[in-house]
């Protein structure tokens, strides 16, 4: 980009270093900075709504460069590393052309520990509580626990007890911590999880500390919600990666991965995540800079993480996936039991078809049934054949009785309501809604026969529960078995599902998402959560079956393909002599031609 040569403010010439190779990092951060060199070109037409002001994005770096740091043997002042320039100068730089607010409303930043996290949100609560000239403003730095939520707070107290120039222009109340912010009667606070007491107020800046640790967005949305009014708000997530894939921080990483290839556009997102590529050397050293920016300045540091990562290398185990997560900053699912370990091979499994799309099909029918007011499903795996290659078609639904759906959101954190709302889910309102009916399940399976022409050849069913439910199967006429729910039952079935999940021969529905509908994601929700919560259990032969760690982790829908799929794997295509007679015309048609003459 010849005319960004020519700029020489700090943020930019980060972008520029990545984008030229003349900096170590991985595919994200090149992304990032290849969108701040691109949003520079869009800045010149007058179409696009936001500029880059050299002026503001240097002003934050040289606040910064201003404090001192206390901690350790004697005081200095602090220097702003390039990818600190990057990151603070792009959330204060970029602004709106009309009136010059901020265009960065929400920032995720991911960088691996001991990079400089509570540091950078640090420097944004103390720039933004006394010297942005924003009054009356409020500040808060949020976590799960008091105990996270006053690290940053005491990042900021360290660096005004530090200073006494900049002391003057604070007050610090320990007992409570708050920070008055004595020019601007700004107010900065740490809050801990007990989100109410955020409930009506807005905030100017919202820090929400170690993201990753967050079981619920609850306390982020409490922040979000508060900002709508407020032009030139931000709320700041500056996070490690973590081991639950569930989380909501992962959610937004995802997001946040997709924005920057072009997936979706969110001009008022920020985000930069410093992390490996997916075919890096784990234990190359140089490659360690990618998740660790900040040891390119610190050779020792980089010589004192060499043992700590040959020590996980042959410890394995959980002190490997620490060394991963926290070091490396990857996302990893802690536990060595979970079913599908590398949800995106889950993911991938999305594509446009649903079961319009099987009109006719020969089908099985797996049934998960609940005991009481518990989550029941019903799943249809449908075999065919794509080339020579054996491929699934899956489709789940799941039941809930009406008087349990709040339980269920409060207990187990997942939205029921929209999954309700979007189809996936039916409330069943007979039996007082304390139970599910499972006339319901009857009714539904029944409806997609009708609808979809399909052919049960089996209903495979949980014999836990299931006596009501058989009376009721009878109606239909299909032939049925029942699964016994043991891993000698079952352990053919759960591990054939998995490698054709891993292969690539699952298919389920999917919807397009993103700016120019480039991706295709998972239709169905609370399968994928389903999926996600899985683990697996062996008995003493090491036949496995799959389980669940807690019982708020439901995994009925996947149950429920696993009891069809013992049947469906079985299934040798063989085709319909209707059809190989009409193939066979077909071609011989061809062959002789219109007049019946051989061409």
């Amino acid at each position: 980009m010849a005319a960004g040569a020519a700029v020489t403010d700090r943020c930019t010439q980060y972008a520029l270093d990545v984008v030229a190779g003349a900096v170590i990092a991985g595919e994200y951060v090149r992304l990032a900075c290849q969108r701040h060199l691109d949003d520079l070109e869009k800045a010149k037409a007058a179409p696009y709504r936001y500029y880059f002001d050299v002026k503001k994005s240097e002003e934050i770096i040289n606040f910064a460069e201003e404090l001192t740091i206390a901690e350790g043997e004697e005081q200095e002042n602090v220097t702003a590393y390039p990818f600190q320039c990057f990151i603070l100068g792009s959330i204060n730089g970029w602004r709106t052309k009309e009136k010059g607010h901020r265009r960065f409303r929400t920032s995720y930043v991911q960088l691996g520990r001991q990079n400089g996290k509570s540091f950078i949100n640090g420097i944004l609560a103390c720039y933004y509580g006394n010297f942005d000239g924003y009054k009356y403003g409020k500040i808060y730095c949020t976590a799960t626990k008091q105990d996270q939520a006053n690290i940053v707070w005491e990042e900021i107290e360290k660096f005004i007890n530090s200073d006494e120039e900049l002391s003057e222009w604070f007050k610090v109340h320990e007992h409570n911590h708050t920070i008055d912010c004595l020019f601007t009667h700004s107010e900065i606070k740490a809050l801990s999880g007990d989100t109410k007491s955020l409930d009506g107020h807005r905030a100017y800046l919202g820090i929400v500390d170690e993201y990753h640790a967050h079981k619920t967005n609850q306390m982020y949305k409490l922040l979000e919600g508060g900002i709508k009014k407020l032009k030139s708000a931000l709320i700041s997530v500056i996070t490690t990666a973590g081991f639950d894939l569930k989380s909501p921080c992962y959610k937004l990483y995802e997001y946040c991965c997709n924005l920057l290839k072009g997936v979706f556009e969110n001009d008022s997102q920020f985000v930069y995540i410093a992390q490996l590529d997916a075919e890096d050397d784990l234990y190359k050293k140089e490659n360690w800079l990618k998740a660790n920016p900040i040891l390119e300045f610190d050779e020792d540091a980089l010589e004192n993480l060499v043992p700590i990562a040959n020590t996980a290398r042959d410890m394995g185990g959980e002190d490997l996936r620490d060394f991963l997560v926290k070091q490396l900053n990857m996302w990893m699912q802690w536990s060595n039991s979970l079913y599908i370990k590398d949800i995106k091979d889950w993911k991938r499994c999305a594509v446009l078809k649903s079961l319009k799309d099987f009109r006719g099909s020969k089908c099985y029918v797996g049934v998960d049934l609940s005991s009481g007011g518990d989550l029941t499903s019903i799943a249809i795996v449908i075999p065919y054949m794509v080339d020579g290659v054996k491929k699934y078609f899956v489709h789940t639904h799941s039941f809930i009785p009406a008087s349990r759906v709040d339980d269920h959101i409060k207990t187990d954190k997942v939205p029921y309501d929209v999954w309700i709302a979007k189809g996936l889910v039916t409330v069943t309102e007979t039996l007082g809604g304390i139970k599910t009916d499972y006339k319901y399940i009857i009714k539904y399976l029944e409806d997609l026969i009708k609808m979809y022409e399909l052919k049960p050849q089996l209903i495979c069913y949980d014999p836990h529960n299931a006596s009501a439910f058989l009376s009721d199967l009878e109606a239909l006429g299909f032939d049925s078995v029942s699964i016994t729910q043991t891993a000698k039952e079952l352990n053919d079935a759960t591990v054939d599902f998995r490698l054709e999940v891993r292969a690539g021969n699952v298919e389920i529905e999917g919807v397009e998402v993103g700016k120019d509908k480039k991706k295709v994601v998972p239709f169905d929700e609370l399968l994928t959560w389903s999926i996600a919560n899985a683990k697996t259990i062996s008995n003493s032969y090491g036949e496995i079956k799959i389980d669940k760690a807690v019982d708020e982790d439901r995994i009925d829908p996947i149950d429920a393909i696993i009891d069809a799929w013992k049947a469906a794997m079985k299934e040798e295509y063989k085709p319909d002599t209707n059809e190989v007679v009409n193939e066979w015309l077909e071609m011989y048609e061809k062959y002789m031609g219109k007049g019946g003459e051989k061409k």
